[in-house]
């Protein structure tokens, strides 16, 4: 264990800050769901259908970004800001093509991609609905990712709060006026909580550009025109797997939201409510695997092999004790949320039983993600995490799952272990691979 003090101080200040950062982003979706949950369980089931396209393009964005800072962070030890500079270039480039695909993709077939979520011709009209104004949030949130994994890269998080916390204030503001037509406005259900979620979008990036601009002096627009082929092909070479393994990922949740969402209408609504509290809770092991991957990443471009090894090790220590903080808190914390929602008691019970698996699924998910993500992708070895899933997710969960669901005709329950069970197992293949496999690797040059 690493017993300098300023280690923790560092890692703790820089974890909590993206633990809230992502609790507050998640809580836009909350926000929403909630507040059409009390409006209307159809409108609910509708959003929650539309959310899981928007789920994968941000596992796509995610992942262009994680691209960036792999590489970036290293040059970052290394104290070299020119590769930074033209790396955040090239990973805005595509992203910028990854919204303008999906845009139209959305544009021409906004029935058929919901149709692949939910069954039920209600559902999909409010998804659609909200999806026509939706999806011109997709390049805000394209531009403002990248801009904020580059800050990432060199150690500045706490932008990513501010802009969370304006974000949600800017989002519940719209939403409980044009949700229920408060204040004189028009009750607009679905796409006054999509007007909502753009404006705060477009806020939030404007928010960003103003800090950059008056704070950062070593992002310049000019440096976003700008490009290098050997770091070109540096970054396509690191970012191809994680954006195939986000892919993966992202597909995975919304192929579980899919079965479960053609099993029953309630499954759907209980899985909703119950998944939105679960990822905000997830986000303690979602900060951790950012935290860890710019520790690791910096000790990596500093030349320090011995302290690698010593940090790697801490590192597991303490991402299994907040993974048990965090199962605690989850399984605690689903009876004052779910007192917020008006739902059916049925569903009402069922997400509840949601929760309480969850909560169990949550220790082993706080371990195997950071150590996974944070260490092992974050040391260089960005390919192991893409083989896993594709073995763990594709080979073993989604096939039993989907056996579970149509064949066998289990109970809505029993899917939920089965699609959640891989997030157990792979706590022993992250264990092994950590501290007895090679994954640090120079990628700079």
């Amino acid at each position: 264990m690493i017993k300098n003090k300023t280690f923790y101080k560092s890692f703790f200040s820089m974890w909590i800050i993206l633990v809230l950062q992502n609790i507050i982003t998640l809580s836009v979706n909350l926000a929403d769901n909630i507040m059409l949950g009390a409006y209307s369980e159809v409108s609910l089931s509708g959003v929650a259908a539309a959310n899981q396209i928007q789920f994968v393009y941000q596992q796509l964005i995610t992942a262009i970004g994680e691209g960036a800072v792999v590489l970036a962070t290293q040059y970052y030890g290394k104290k070299q800001m020119e590769p930074i500079r033209i790396l955040s270039s090239i990973g805005m480039h595509t992203a910028l093509v990854t919204a303008a695909l999906l845009f139209f993709a959305v544009s021409l077939f906004p029935r058929q991609l919901l149709g692949l979520f939910v069954a039920d011709p209600a559902i999909i009209d409010q998804g659609a609905e909200y999806v026509r104004i939706i999806r011109y949030t997709y390049l805000f949130f394209a531009i403002t990712q990248l801009l904020l994994a580059v800050l990432r890269s060199m150690g500045i998080v706490h932008i990513a709060l501010i802009l969370s916390v304006c974000t949600l204030l800017i989002n519940c503001g719209i939403n409980y006026t044009l949700i229920y037509g408060h204040f004189g406005a028009p009750r607009l259900g679905v796409t006054g909580a999509a007007i909502g979620t753009l404006t705060a979008r477009i806020a939030e990036l404007l928010v960003l550009i103003f800090y950059i601009y008056i704070r950062k002096k070593d992002i310049h627009l000019r440096d976003y025109f700008r490009t290098d082929t050997v770091l070109r092909r540096d970054y396509f070479r690191i970012m191809l797997p994680l954006l195939l393994a986000s892919s993966l990922w992202g597909l995975n949740s919304a192929t579980q939201n899919a079965i479960l969402g053609h099993m029953t209408d309630r499954a759907i609504a209980a899985n909703s409510v119950a998944s939105t509290l679960f990822l905000m809770v997830k986000s303690t092991g979602m900060g951790s695997a950012s935290a860890a991957s710019f520790f690791v990443g910096k000790t990596i471009g500093e030349g320090n092999e011995k302290g690698l090894t010593v940090l790697a090790r801490t590192l597991q220590t303490l991402f299994v004790g907040i993974g048990v903080l965090s199962g605690i808190g989850l399984y605690f914390l689903r009876i004052p949320v779910l007192s917020l929602y008006r739902l059916e008691p049925e569903t009402m019970s069922m997400a509840n039983t949601f929760l309480v698996i969850l909560s169990v699924i949550c220790v082993g998910m706080s371990y195997q993600m950071p150590t996974n993500i944070g260490i092992v992708r974050g040391g260089g070895d960005t390919k192991y995490v893409m083989k896993m899933d594709l073995i763990s997710i594709w080979g073993i969960v989604i096939p039993i799952s989907f056996i579970m669901a149509f064949w066998v005709k289990a109970s809505p329950v029993v899917v939920v272990c089965c699609l959640n069970a891989d997030q157990i197992f792979k706590c022993v293949p992250a264990f092994l691979k950590c501290n007895f496999g090679h994954w640090a690797k120079k990628l700079t040059r």
